[in-house]
């Protein structure tokens, strides 16, 4: 059984209103990118990584793959307009038996560790489909959006609610039926497990932690840096 690694990494980060894509931003004096490659790459299980950019960056990544010592390991492959667009292209690229895993994850969650990544390898293993996922602590309202705002129609139990987080693992079989399907009836999922639920494929749900934060926003680098310090200690 083989583990292959996407890492869909071709937006371009609007929300944090930056010079560039911010998974190229620094963090501890290295791309947000590579943090995730080490992570990944120091999961003995892991056979190969794919990373999929935008045409215009595939150069650069290619450069830091081989500056940073992923030569062998990391493949670079072009992504799409959107992030299932980025893993069907790298899927394309992938030669898997139906019964190999495929583990995505967001390029800019730097911070996920080994533990949870095994984890997500054996469930997925057990299950055929799992992410990581944490769960809710505050109450969660449902709402109808008007033209004045928010009005709460429910709510929502939190023990019925997890907050889906990466990796997202997959049987190759299972996610390349999902796709192929998806593909066909012009659906694009906001997730790997939304297209794959679609499916009518069980997913089960690995504990998460606050610590795999995705960087979205400025502030979220800062809160990069410090989980970092603390790891340093």
């Amino acid at each position: 059984m083989q583990v292959f690694v996407i890492l869909p990494a071709a937006g371009l980060g609007t929300r944090m209103a930056g010079p560039q894509p911010k998974q190229f931003l620094s963090l501890d004096g290295v791309p947000i990118l590579i943090h995730s490659l080490r992570a990944f790459a120091a999961v003995p299980r892991v056979t190969h990584i794919f990373v999929a950019v935008r045409k215009p960056e595939m150069e650069r990544v290619e450069s830091q793959v081989a500056e940073f010592g992923f030569k062998g390991r990391v493949e670079v492959v072009e992504g799409g307009d959107n992030r299932q667009e980025s893993v069907a292209n790298a899927l394309a690229a992938i030669e898997a038996d139906a019964n190999d895993i495929i583990l995505v994850h967001d390029a800019v969650r730097p911070l996920i560790d080994e533990a949870t990544i095994d984890r997500t390898i054996d469930a997925v293993i057990q299950h055929g489909a799992a992410i990581v996922g944490l769960p809710a602590v505050d109450t969660i309202k449902q709402v109808e959006r008007t033209a004045h705002g928010a009005l709460i129609t429910s709510t929502i139990p939190r023990e019925f609610i997890v907050l889906a987080q990466t990796p997202q693992g997959f049987r190759f079989g299972v996610i390349e039926r999902a796709f192929a399907e998806a593909i066909a009836d012009g659906f694009v999922g906001t997730d790997e497990a939304s297209v794959v639920e679609r499916a009518g494929h069980p997913v089960a749900v690995v504990p998460g932690s606050a610590v795999n934060l995705k960087i979205t926003q400025t502030g979220d680098l800062e809160l990069a840096e410090f989980y970092l310090r603390q790891r340093a200690h």
